[in-house]
């Protein structure tokens, strides 16, 4: 009986393991490419992918583009000899908002009118050669990765020696900001627009809403699935100088985006009001522990570095079981209050050192002015190091925020 009941175990198994093979084999991948005046690529660019694979859907979302993008897409579905391909492709159009709302728009047209399970960011001037696309593809399909990012920066990957190289530092500068402003961790190429991505993890997120609608969306998207513990790999691409037209890329776009690397590092700005509310509770507690010192009759230098360590301990607990509440702190209390009173003291002279520069500088200047200033960039050292280094830790989940806070009641 043990040995029917072991092999119908197996056999159940192998069944389900089969199933799920099967599921994940008929995925169906729908390409989201965004265009603004492809004219001279996209017929080209749909060629190439119709003939790749014949189960690739195409979804081109054209932001009104004035050279008659849109129109091409619809003349190569009508034109008979793409006959066998024309339900395949398909095209939304809209006004001109950037980037980002035509992702969005795309995105959701792919997921709930084309019922797409693994959606393909590409760029339409061939800068992204089609054909790589589907090791992308492989590598979210065979399961347990939700993000796959087509890289230039991994040491096999390579980039066109006639790519511009105002782009290349704008590219470079890009991910240096997301990587140690945004807290993009792990990822060589955060602003690759060369991506496969699973949708079940795009509607866990809540891609429509993302704040972005410029460039910036690469950035602010991959940032979202990381914090909700998406699986992300990197495969090493050869990027092209696009074959026609102009780059998009403006101002505005560039202005958004450094914009938005504060604001993830800043999530709804909640965590960061918290530090400074914690930060002025510690100066009235550092200035009344001091007059109750001086009342009682202690020295002055005394009374001063006692306070000082009273309000420390006074940030660092608040910081840890309120700021940083969200998250699954690493290491025990002493060290990291032990890391606080370091990173304190490193603020302390930051401050002084900014104080001290702007008094070179502006020999006339108001001292307090200079009092004041020194304290923006001591404020910022003080919430990235105590961010990154002293209350490390995974941001917890809603629902084990919940269960948390059910447990302490």
């Amino acid at each position: 009986m043990d040995m029917v009941d072991r092999n119908a175990t197996v056999a159940a198994a192998t069944a389900t393991a089969a199933a799920a093979s099967t599921a994940e084999a008929n995925c169906k991948v729908c390409f989201v490419i965004p265009t603004y005046n492809e004219a001279g690529n996209i017929q080209p660019l749909l060629a190439r992918l119709m003939e790749l694979d014949a189960a690739w859907q195409v979804l081109i979302v054209d932001d009104a583009s004035p050279d008659g993008t849109a129109e091409l897409v619809q003349c190569f579905r009508a034109d008979p000899a793409h006959a066998a391909d024309a339900a395949r492709i398909h095209l939304s159009t809209g006004v001109k908002r950037g980037l980002g709302a035509a992702y969005k728009r795309g995105m959701a047209f792919a997921m709930h009118q084309l019922h797409a399970d693994i959606v393909v960011q590409m760029d339409a001037d061939f800068s992204h050669d089609p054909s790589v696309a589907a090791r992308l593809i492989e590598r979210v399909r065979g399961g347990g990765v939700e993000v796959a990012i087509g890289s230039r920066y991994l040491d096999a990957a390579t980039i066109d020696a006639e790519w511009h190289i105002f782009r290349r530092w704008l590219s470079n500068g890009g991910n240096w900001l997301a990587r140690h402003i945004a807290g993009i961790r792990g990822v060589c190429d955060c602003t690759s627009g060369f991506r496969a991505l699973r949708c079940a993890a795009l509607q866990r997120v809540a891609v429509q809403q993302l704040p972005v609608n410029g460039y910036a969306f690469q950035i602010a998207l991959l940032h979202r699935l990381i914090h909700h513990d998406a699986r992300v790999v990197e495969y090493p691409i050869h990027f092209k100088q696009r074959a026609h037209g102009e780059t998009k890329l403006g101002a505005l776009d560039l202005l958004e985006f450094f914009i938005s690397v504060w604001m993830l590092r800043f999530p709804s700005a909640r965590t960061f009001t918290k530090f400074a509310l914690t930060g002025l509770s510690g100066m009235v507690v550092n200035l009344s522990a001091f007059h109750l010192f001086m009342e009682l009759g202690w020295h002055k230098y005394i009374a001063s570095p006692l306070a000082v360590e009273l309000s420390i301990l006074w940030n660092f607990l608040l910081n840890n079981y309120w700021t940083f509440s969200h998250r699954e702190l690493i290491g025990n209390k002493l060290v990291r209050g032990l890391r606080f009173n370091a990173v304190s003291l490193g603020t302390l002279l930051i401050s002084f050192a900014a104080f001290l520069v702007l008094s070179a500088v502006f020999p006339n200047g108001l001292p307090l002015l200079h009092q004041a200033f020194a304290i923006v960039p001591a404020a910022l050292f003080n919430y990235f190091i105590n961010s990154y280094w002293t209350f490390k830790g995974r941001v917890r989940q809603a629902a084990e925020r919940d269960s948390q806070a059910h447990a302490e009641k």
